[in-house]
């Protein structure tokens, strides 16, 4: 088989994989966990409406809190870690970094969007600083992966920290020039202005909370963020 044509079904099995595993596990938001997630500390004081986030609408934090938003691979677990992280008040997954409006995830699944898989994170700044979400961003994926994260391939799983101001720009470039002190190949990770969210579907949301399946893993446990 030719190497690009390879490339081609790997990127499809990536999003069927996990289109096929949505369409067999997903739940209602009330659905109770699995006994395979009792081990895991509960996170139900953690909301589920950063910034109040829609489709592709204006975000608006609550208060004096603040938003971030990091792309790392598939948004399951890359949300699931972040949502164990003391500080953090809420998150939700969606799209961001494309250039087409309105996508979901069939349409970001044909690598056609330019859009990757994104958390949006609001923290509370008087209880984590933005440079210990950005430790926790490192910790959780490989950034050094060109075109994917893992065994999932594409754009939409590629490394990207969102910032919502030049003080952030600023903190996630000085983080990135230390983080590549510890890695001997290049960082990949792009730093860029967030621009618009675009909220996915329901049965992405909290996936692995409700329904104590982690088919997305990262690279430390959660208990160790």
């Amino acid at each position: 088989m030719k190497p690009a044509l390879i490339l081609l079904v790997a990127l499809a099995l990536s999003c069927q994989t996990a289109t096929a595993t949505t369409g067999a596990s997903a739940q209602p938001p009330s659905a109770k966990l699995s006994p395979a997630s009792s081990a895991v500390p509960a996170v139900d004081h953690v909301g589920t409406n950063p910034g109040r986030a829609g489709n592709g609408t204006p975000l608006v934090p609550t208060g004096h809190d603040a938003l971030a938003a990091f792309a790392a691979g598939c948004f399951w677990g890359i949300e699931d870690a972040y949502r164990h992280v003391p500080g953090v008040v809420a998150t939700a997954v969606g799209y961001a970094g494309g250039h087409t409006s309105d996508p979901d995830y069939e349409k970001v699944c044909t690598h056609s969007t330019g859009h990757a898989e994104t958390v949006l994170v609001e923290y509370d700044p008087t209880r984590i600083p933005y440079e210990q979400l950005l430790r926790v961003f490192w910790k959780i994926h490989d950034p050094t992966q060109v075109g994917g994260q893992g065994p999932d391939l594409g754009d939409n799983y590629r490394s990207i920290v969102f910032t919502f101001d030049a003080a952030q720009a600023a903190a996630a470039r000085a983080s990135m020039q230390a983080e590549q002190k510890l890695n001997d190949n290049p960082i990949v990770t792009e730093v860029r202005p967030m621009g618009t969210f675009y909220k996915a579907e329901a049965y992405h949301q909290q996936y692995a909370e409700r329904t104590g399946h982690h088919g997305c893993p990262i690279r430390v446990p959660v208990e160790a963020l």
